[in-house]
């Protein structure tokens, strides 16, 4: 079954307000509240938008604040929010920097969002490119390529019908650990976020579809399967 309806072209919406980049977002989004948030969503499910997206970052360092800002809602609290308001358009991670967390942590909260909004979910994943984020996390900067790469699969095998899921890889490995409750749909689809070869090459070999970022909040062009 496609992830996106089949014929014409689908359009979705990295959403305003919830990440304010210098590079992209607009004066309004300053004093915008999560009413404003909501408005925009519900227009976005009422007029057929085919996704909603929100950002991830946990920290912006100083230095990068002045063009990145410190505003960057959670995305898997701000699904939840939008995916209770909303009935049909589908939620999207854009991107979430799963190399940040664990990803039987990832695999839980996706897990849950995924439960609880009837099978909206589209996992977007990136490698993220803030060192000082990685560093405060404890997390691998340098190595982020191929972090990225072992976690999809984890999170391909914590994220599927099984409740007690199973993964070896060289950094990750888990079994005999029950999960519930489990996603809606039977496997949540992975995008992978990005422009660079590698980001290509992991789209193709590992993601479901693949996606970048053009123009804030107004498209996101996606390859599909086949």
């Amino acid at each position: 079954m496609p992830i996106l309806p089949t014929g014409p072209l689908s359009y979705g919406m990295q959403l305003p307000i919830q990440s304010q980049s210098t590079i992209y977002a607009e004066g309004w989004e300053a004093v915008a509240t999560p009413a404003d948030l909501a408005e925009i969503a519900r227009t976005a499910d009422r007029t057929g938008f085919a996704y909603l997206a929100s950002c991830d970052h946990v920290a912006i360092p100083r230095r990068l604040a002045g063009v990145m800002s410190t505003v960057w809602y959670d995305p898997v609290a701000t699904l939840a929010f939008l995916g209770g308001i909303t009935e049909r358009v589908l939620l999207m991670s854009h991107v979430a920097v799963v190399g940040l967390r664990h990803p039987l942590a990832t695999a839980k909260q996706y897990a849950t969002l995924d439960h609880l909004c009837g099978g909206r979910l589209i996992l977007g994943v990136g490698a993220g490119h803030v060192p000082e984020e990685f560093q405060a996390l404890g997390a691998d900067f340098e190595g982020r390529g191929g972090v990225l790469d072992e976690t999809i699969d984890a999170l391909k095998a914590a994220l599927g019908p099984e409740e007690y899921p199973e993964f070896a890889g060289e950094r990750f490995s888990f079994a005999g650990l029950g999960q519930l409750p489990r996603p809606a749909q039977e496997r949540v689809p992975v995008w992978v976020g990005g422009s660079s070869p590698a980001a290509v090459r992991r789209a193709a070999v590992r993601g479901t579809a693949g996606c970048r970022r053009v123009i804030r909040g107004r498209s996101c062009p996606h390859r599909s399967p086949g």
